[in-house]
This record gives C-alpha cells, structure tokens and sequence, in this order.
C-alpha cells in the first residue's frame, strides 16, 4: 500500500496533505459544543472557510463535518447543521471574523490566533 495515497479516491493528495496543517479547536477552545477545524490558506484556490463537526465534543471525522465558509457572512457550504448548530457556529466566526482570515491569510500563526480568539 502506498502510505501518500488519499484515502478518499476523490480527494487529492494536496487536499489529503491541507489535513496536517489544520489546527483542532475543541469545545474548550471556542465555547462551541463541537470541534472546528481552521487552516491557512496554504494551495486552497477557495476563500477562507473552517470545518464543523456533525457531533458535540472533541472528535472529528471526515465523514462527518460540514464546510462552513468565514466571509463575505457565514454560510454552510457543504454537508448540513442542525440549526441550533448553525446559528452558534456563524455567531462565533462572526465574533472571530478578523483572526480567522489573519490566519487564513497567514499573517498570524496558530498560538497568536488561539490568544485573539473568543469563546461565545
């Protein structure tokens, strides 16, 4: 087996290796009840999103998230929150706007973003 091969056919060993430069924000982090997932932009040709968690708690799996995108207003992208979910997560991007694109844009790294963000 080839250790470099996707585990997803569909996904590209650029989006595989995306996974390793994103930084886990549990609940404990974000005050949310899920785990977001951030990153720099890195080779993305998308603009600045995170990853939810479908489950409350620490855990995140593939299989399991939605894409939700930062700018120019919050809005699910891909996969689907209960709408309770919904409304926290674009309320905490919305409060975390500014250090989720600083990161995104690279201009700060993950310790200087987890010290601007704010928990709900």
């Amino acid at each position: 087996m080839n250790v470099h091969q996707p585990v997803d056919p569909e996904w590209t060993l650029e989006e595989e290796n995306a996974l390793f430069e994103m930084a886990n924000l549990y609940p404990e982090d974000t005050g949310l009840p899920m785990t977001i997932w951030v990153s720099p932009k890195g080779n993305a040709r998308h603009d600045a999103r995170v990853k939810v968690s479908l489950v409350h708690g620490n855990r995140m799996t593939l299989d399991q998230l939605a894409v939700v995108a930062i700018r120019p207003e919050p809005r699910v992208l891909h996969g689907t929150l209960v709408a309770s979910d919904e409304r926290l997560v674009a309320e905490w991007i919305s409060k975390n706007r500014d250090a989720l694109i600083a990161y995104w844009d690279g201009e700060i790294g993950t310790r200087k973003l987890m010290q601007r963000l704010v928990d709900l």
